[in-house]
């Protein structure tokens, strides 16, 4: 008897019940499109964000002790300690190793261009690395793609053509096609400038050619200055704050918690465990601005989903209640034959939910594809879809529910059957 009177009312107030169910299928594809969203930003963020450059840099042990004890800089060419080229590649080995977007070396040396002091780098470009996993394409053209550049960027065979800054061109007049004269340790050598870049930085006074170049002008075969990394990273929290003090503060379980979670300062840590007498350093404004950045994008799409179900809980309280006060008489009569309150109340209840379930599903898949919609448009590549969500709109689905009875609910406990069934 009970499952006919939900077949009736169903039937009977189908129009009704769609609304309802069209209500819930709104509010619960913009909260799955949103939480699948949300749970796959992370990487999707750190991958735009990795546009804007490295967040490790990793330099000679001897070189961070100079710069640490003494203020001594080593990017003024001061410093005589380098680290081994041959080594680079185990940056690819690491634990965290699919999280490592990009890196490049550089050989830094103070020099002349046509008699003027200026800082010569030496670099990859577009360096295609032999690991025993496979071929890895890495360089300056992955890491620094917001420079803009003027001619054309170096390749790493070209052995008679350099890139200045714009800063050093303009003061000195030169221009994509000209010669210049560069002297590296007592080595000159004639170049052809192949581009002029503007990187928005210190940089824009530096000379760049291939590192194999310098390497060989200098005498300093296999040898770098320091190199920089651009890593996927996880954002902060206190156990990574607590490991970037001291690790060794650390209990084993948190340290096991710690190396095994893409911080960026447990990625540094087994940077230098594979790179002979390195120091790997998080740069800081790099690495807590994408946290920021993350923290706020997920707590924004959290705020959505909350108001997204919370209209739909408003929007099934309206429906609801109307239905209620067009079947007051009807819900009179089944209290004055003997029914009590507990088993009106379950089955109003129980025709919504029924309803708002078959919402929940439709808006369910409704909402993958506006996930997909979303991930193509912002992020240019498809988001993942999480399982986890499902049990969590289920949950929510039933709240809303719920919370959008209690008015109705509270309407019909009120309800007296002998003045509804006299108009009253």
């Amino acid at each position: 008897m009970f499952f006919r009177m939900i077949k009736g009312v169903l039937i009977r107030q189908r129009k009704k019940m769609l609304m309802i169910a069209v209500t819930v299928a709104l509010g619960v594809s913009l909260a799955t499109a949103v939480l699948n969203v949300m749970l796959d930003v992370g990487d999707k963020v750190n991958q735009e964000l990795k546009a804007y450059g490295a967040n490790i840099n990793v330099i000679p042990r001897g070189a961070f002790l100079l710069n640490d004890l003494y203020g001594i800089d080593m990017e003024n060419g001061i410093s005589d300690k380098y680290l081994d080229e041959s080594q680079i590649g185990n940056i690819k080995t690491i634990f965290w190793s699919f999280n490592i977007v990009d890196f490049t070396p550089y050989l830094e040396l103070s020099g002349k261009a046509n008699n003027e002091k200026v800082k010569i780098v030496g670099t990859w470009f577009n360096y295609e690395l032999k690991l025993e996993t496979g071929e890895f394409r890495t360089g300056m053209k992955n890491l620094k793609t917001w420079w803009q550049v003027s001619g054309a960027w170096l390749e790493d065979s070209d052995a008679d053509a350099v890139m200045v800054g714009s800063i050093y061109a303009s003061r000195n007049g030169i221009k994509t096609g000209d010669k210049i004269t560069l002297n590296v340790a007592d080595a000159v050598r004639e170049f052809t400038v192949k581009g002029v870049f503007d990187s928005g930085s210190s940089e824009d006074e530096y000379v760049y050619l291939p590192l194999s170049v310098v390497q060989e002008m200098a005498g300093l075969a296999g040898k770098v200055s320091r190199i920089e990394v651009s890593a996927l990273t996880t954002p902060d929290n206190e156990l990574a704050l607590k490991a970037a003090q001291d690790i060794k503060s650390l209990s084993i379980k948190e340290y096991e918690t710690w190396y095994c979670t893409a911080y960026v300062s447990s990625i540094s840590y087994q940077i230098e465990e594979v790179i002979t007498d390195a120091v790997a350093k998080p740069i800081r404004q790099i690495a807590e601005s994408e946290g920021a950045i993350l923290d706020k994008t997920q707590l924004l799409m959290l705020l959505i989903t909350v108001l997204s179900l919370a209209g739909a809980a408003v929007g099934i309280t309206n429906l609801v209640t109307a239905s209620v006060m067009e079947r007051s008489q009807e819900i009179g009569l089944l209290k004055a034959v003997g029914a009590k309150d507990s088993a009106v109340i379950l089955l109003i209840f129980t025709e919504i939910l029924i309803t708002s379930t078959v919402g929940g599903i439709i808006g369910y898949f409704v909402g993958l594809g506006f996930a997909q919609i979303i991930g193509q448009t912002v992020f240019s590549s498809a988001i993942a879809i999480k399982a986890m969500v499902i049990p969590i709109i289920a949950v929510s689905v039933f709240v809303i529910t719920l919370i959008g009875s209690i008015p109705s609910i509270k309407m019909l406990l009120s309800l007296k059957p002998a003045e509804v069934l006299h108009g009253r």
